[in-house]
């Protein structure tokens, strides 16, 4: 009889049993959201390096004066809101059994509604739908990536948070 080779051989693997669950791998979102922030980061200094410096847009608002939305703002802006979301949904996550979808609902309103600022303070049309793009660039990774990284009940209960 030939000896096995240990390099091969896989160890048993131990059957799940009515009476003891089954060790499914424990999912902590932390690193998730954390990407997610980071994409969405990167995706709206991506957005304002095309707009204003390739295409020559000059991005400025009135908010109690005139002020130029530049790549410092629009990162720490993003970095910010991202946080804002993850804490929100981390709370719900805590505190309902459906925290994606009432997150994913709170998430969509304030992204829509915050169009109302660029789209009204926003100074020439270019400028308008310029940090338009960027409020929608944001919030559509925010919404989607968080969403996708929101625990289930039965994860939550299991230990995931």
């Amino acid at each position: 009889m030939p000896k096995p080779n240990p390099v091969t051989a896989m160890p048993p693997m131990p059957a799940a049993t009515p009476d003891a669950p089954s060790q499914a791998p424990r999912r902590v979102p932390g690193r998730s959201r954390l990407a997610v922030v980071g994409v969405a980061a990167l995706a709206a200094l991506a957005d304002w390096a095309i707009l204003a410096p390739l295409a020559g847009l000059t991005l400025e608002a009135r908010q109690g004066g005139t002020q130029h939305i530049g790549a410092i703002a629009v990162v720490v802006s993003t970095i910010f809101v991202a946080f804002a979301g993850w804490s929100l949904l981390s709370i719900l996550e805590r505190r309902t059994p459906r925290a994606r979808d009432i997150w994913t609902v709170i998430a969509t309103i304030v992204c829509v509604t915050s169009l109302g600022s660029p789209l009204t303070n926003g100074i020439g049309t270019s400028a308008k739908l310029g940090l338009a793009s960027l409020h929608l660039v944001v919030g559509a990774i925010v919404i989607l990536g968080l969403r996708r990284t929101a625990l289930t009940a039965a994860e939550r209960c299991r230990g995931g948070i």
